[in-house]
């Protein structure tokens, strides 16, 4: 019968343990590749417990040369495989984890990360380097991805950042606002504002079409001649307009189809609408101004500078800051003391959407009529701003009925 080895204080060394000349211990194996692996410690009971988490490794299917492996290399794992992204979509991702993940987070092994690293990542991101929360949700939403990845292929039990942006949030109490649609007032005071005033006119009539189609950003700067039928008016909406970086670190206009089949729509046209576009039509002819944007095969856009080129989302909301200011100045400039005065809030683009999205509900129609306008694909995303607007309305109606009560009891 052969003798087992032992060390240098007797004890019994199990298979592919051995000892080495200055008194630290190794284990040494071969994974089913055939590849060779060796763990190192300074006394046998730390070899073994190491031995112990490679033996459950093992048997919970998590790969033995995860050790070796980086965040980094995984991200770049993800950027070969991922698929069923808009280009957009993937370019921004890549910007957020390139920028913010790559050199910090994206060095550490695989292995080492805790829970624990990844909120101290995102605190760091806030505290240190300043970054928005809507910032550090979309490094979360790369990084999320990455993670799981690692866990889809075997170097990780499960994903470490699940919730971690949520616990942020909820220490921080950095959850974000609801949107806030104009009031009905406010929304007066805009459009009011854009027809009177000489410096802001031109800006009516997208603005306008915004107001009255509930169309994102890239819908409406995207939508072309080709898509409005005035004889039955409707606008058909199949395509949106994006601005990205691309990897060479240029800016590129691009068209790209909806994310959705809910996004391919046909939206009535409200005579304010109608007017609008006839109006811009008819300036475009007057101020000579033609389409010289040709973007993806599309061209003969709607919407163009005094150039001919395509707007975009940052132009817009820079002209929306200088209206907001302009007007609200207006407004005290004829201000009569004995009223309370109202004003233009911030607002965005986007806050164009919520507004009509708020006017339909308080109209009363059908939500799923509401949902169809919008292009959600998801009943839900309309239900809760259904929800919150009938919420509103619910109080002032309840008011006026106790204003009634009152006066007839």
């Amino acid at each position: 019968m052969t003798e087992r080895r032992k060390d240098n204080r007797g004890r019994v060394l199990k298979e592919n343990e051995s000892q080495r000349k200055d008194g630290t211990y190794d284990y040494r194996w071969r994974t089913s590749d055939g590849r060779r692996h060796s763990i190192y410690a300074k006394t046998l009971d730390k070899l073994r417990e190491k031995e112990r988490s490679i033996q459950k490794d093992k048997s919970d299917g998590i790969r033995t040369d995860a050790q070796r492996v980086t965040v980094n290399d995984l991200y770049d794992l993800w950027v070969q495989i991922k698929k069923g992204l808009k280009d957009n979509t993937f370019q921004n991702y890549k910007y957020m984890y390139e920028l913010f993940v790559s050199n910090d987070l994206g060095q550490h092994k695989i292995t080492t990360l805790k829970r624990s690293d990844i909120r101290r990542f995102y605190n760091y991101l806030i505290d240190e380097r300043n970054l928005k929360i809507s910032t550090v949700d979309g490094i979360h939403n790369v990084l999320h991805q990455v993670l799981s990845l690692a866990v889809e292929d075997g170097y990780l039990r499960y994903n470490i950042s699940d919730n971690a942006l949520k616990e942020l949030k909820q220490s921080r109490n950095l959850f974000t606002k609801k949107k806030k649609a104009l009031t009905i007032k406010e929304q007066e005071i805009f459009v009011e504002f854009l027809k009177s005033n000489p410096q802001y006119q031109h800006w009516y009539p997208i603005f306008s079409v915004m107001l009255g189609t509930g169309l994102r950003v890239g819908e409406v700067t995207g939508l072309r001649w080709d898509d409005i039928d005035f004889d039955n008016n409707t606008i058909t909406v199949n395509h949106t307009l994006v601005y990205y970086n691309h990897s060479d670190g240029n800016c590129y206009f691009g068209i790209n189809t909806p994310k959705t089949r809910a996004g391919e729509r046909i939206i009535p046209m409200i005579e304010s609408v109608r007017t609008a576009l006839l109006q811009e039509k008819e300036n475009q002819i007057l101020c000579g101004i033609k389409c010289n944007s040709i973007i993806d095969g599309f061209s003969n856009f709607v919407f163009v500078n005094r150039f001919g080129n395509v707007q975009n989302q940052g132009t817009l909301n820079k002209a929306l800051r200088r209206i907001m200011r302009d007007c609200n100045q207006e407004i005290l400039d004829k201000s009569d003391e004995k009223k309370e005065l109202v004003f233009l809030p911030r607002f965005s683009c986007h806050t164009l959407r919520h507004t009509f999205t708020t006017r339909l509900c308080e109209s009363g129609i059908n939500v799923k009529v509401i949902q169809s306008v919008l292009g959600h694909s998801d009943i839900s995303t309309t239900l809760d701003i259904y929800a919150d607007v009938t919420k509103d309305l619910k109080k002032n109606e309840m008011q006026t009925f106790n204003d009634f009560i009152k006066n007839k009891m």
